[in-house]
C-alpha cells in the first residue's frame, strides 16, 4: 500500500472577488496539509481577482478563465472538471480555512470512510468585528437525510467530497439555481452515502452584507418554494413543515 497522501482538489469559484481574496489564497497556503491543488475559476471578473491570484507563485495553483459570465452551480461544475483529486473542496472568495482543515479531515476520511465530510464554522460579522458559532449542538454523523430536513447544518465550504461519488450521480450541482445549489446537492447526497463531522470550526464564513443570500433573500425564498415543490412527494408532512418553516423563517 502507497504511503502517498491523496490530492485534494479545492474549487474556489471567483467573480470579482478582490477584495478578500488574498486572505483566502493564504489560508490555502498556511494548511498544514501540503497535498493540494487549487482550481481557481474566474467567471469573467472584471476587478483585479486574476492579478491577485496569479501574484502567488505555485505550482498547485491552476487558473482558469470562463468565456462566458455564467451561474454559480455551473461554474462550480466547470471547475471540478479540471479537478485531478481523490476528493474535492470548495473555498469561496470572502471566506478563509483554519490551518489543520485539510488535514484534520483526511485523517477523519481515512478512519470512517465516509462519502462526505464536513465541519463547524465561525460566523464573523465584518460590521461587528465579532465571531460566533454556526451550530451549537452536536453535527450529525452517518445516514443524516432526516437530520437535515429538520435542522440543516451544512456549510458547503467546510464539506469534502469523494470526487469518486460527485460523479457517479447523473445531477452534479444543479445549474437552474442561483442560491440553494449547495443545499440541493448536500440532500441528495446525503440519501446515497454517510457524512462524518469534525465538530471543531474548520472554516470562517465571513457576514459582510454583500453575501448573495442577503443581498437576494427573495430570490432564495423563489428557489426553496421551487425545490419543495419539486420534492414534496418524497417527503412525509413534517419534512415538508421543516422545509416550509425554513422558508418563512
Amino acid at each position: 500500500m502507497s504511503d502517498k497522501k491523496p490530492l485534494v482538489s479545492i474549487i474556489m469559484n471567483c467573480f470579482n472577488g478582490e477584495k478578500y481574496l488574498l486572505q483566502s489564497i493564504n489560508s490555502v497556503l498556511e494548511q498544514k496539509y501540503k497535498n493540494w491543488e487549487l482550481i481557481f475559476w474566474d467567471n469573467k471578473s472584471t476587478d483585479n481577482s486574476k492579478k491577485i491570484f496569479q501574484s502567488t507563485n505555485d505550482q498547485r495553483f491552476k487558473y482558469f478563465y470562463s468565456e462566458e459570465h455564467t451561474s454559480l452551480y455551473k461554474a462550480r461544475n466547470l471547475a471540478i472538471e479540471k479537478a485531478n483529486g481523490t476528493y474535492l473542496s470548495f473555498l469561496d472568495t470572502d471566506d478563509y480555512w483554519l490551518p489543520n482543515k485539510l488535514e484534520d479531515q483526511v485523517n477523519l476520511i481515512n478512519k470512517k470512510n465516509p462519502g462526505v465530510i464536513y465541519g463547524n464554522l465561525w460566523v464573523y460579522s465584518d460590521q461587528k468585528n465579532k465571531r460566533k458559532i454556526f451550530f451549537k449542538k452536536k453535527l450529525y454523523e452517518g445516514d443524516i437525510f432526516k437530520k437535515l430536513i429538520e435542522d440543516y447544518s451544512v456549510a458547503i465550504t467546510t464539506v469534502m467530497i469523494k470526487k469518486s461519488l460527485f460523479l457517479k450521480i447523473d445531477k452534479k450541482f444543479d445549474e437552474r439555481f442561483n442560491h440553494i445549489g449547495d443545499f440541493d446537492l448536500i440532500l441528495r447526497l446525503s440519501k446515497i452515502t454517510s457524512f462524518a463531522a469534525l465538530q471543531h470550526p474548520t472554516v470562517v464564513y465571513r457576514a459582510h452584507g454583500s453575501n448573495l443570500s442577503t443581498v437576494d433573500r427573495l430570490g432564495s425564498v423563489k428557489e426553496m418554494e421551487a425545490w419543495l415543490n419539486e420534492n414534496r412527494l418524497d417527503l412525509n408532512i413534517d419534512e415538508i413543515n421543516n422545509i416550509q418553516k425554513r422558508i418563512d423563517d
